[in-house]
């Protein structure tokens, strides 16, 4: 559970830092997150879903699907919000630093990510503790 801590999203590699306005993995969190230039090189399901608004700045995303990249989804500053479903299997890079408020839904027990320069799936669950590698 948190309030009001800002820290690292998404581990230590993580180019996301957070402001956790309240955070109850079981309910719901509201957060406001800062992307810093670029990304780390993974992709990711996440363990929620989320809604999600750019406050400033723009954001590309890159979605996994079948093993190939279809092409990439660009966002910036709007009033139509971002839906980013659990299942979806991405990467989000930053251009430049981007500010996003996000609001998530309850947590599953599960997330998976791919690591493209180790070629490896990893499934992790809370604490981001490897399940199956």
């Amino acid at each position: 559970m948190k309030f009001f801590q800002y820290m690292k999203d998404g581990g230590p590699e993580s180019t996301v830092s957070g402001l956790f306005f309240i955070e109850i993995k079981g309910w719901f969190t509201v957060v406001l997150l800062h992307f810093g230039p670029g990304s780390r090189d993974a992709y990711h399901s996440h363990a929620f879903n989320a809604v999600s608004w750019v406050l400033r700045g723009k954001l590309v995303e890159l979605v996994w699907q079948n093993t190939e990249l279809p092409g990439s989804d660009i966002y910036t500053p709007s009033l139509r919000p971002i839906v980013t479903r659990r299942d979806r299997f991405h990467q989000v890079k930053s251009v430049g630093h981007t500010w996003v408020l996000s609001f998530r839904g309850p947590w599953s027990a599960t997330w998976w990510e791919y690591l493209p320069k180790r070629a490896k799936f990893i499934q992790l669950t809370h604490g981001r503790k490897i399940v199956k590698s």
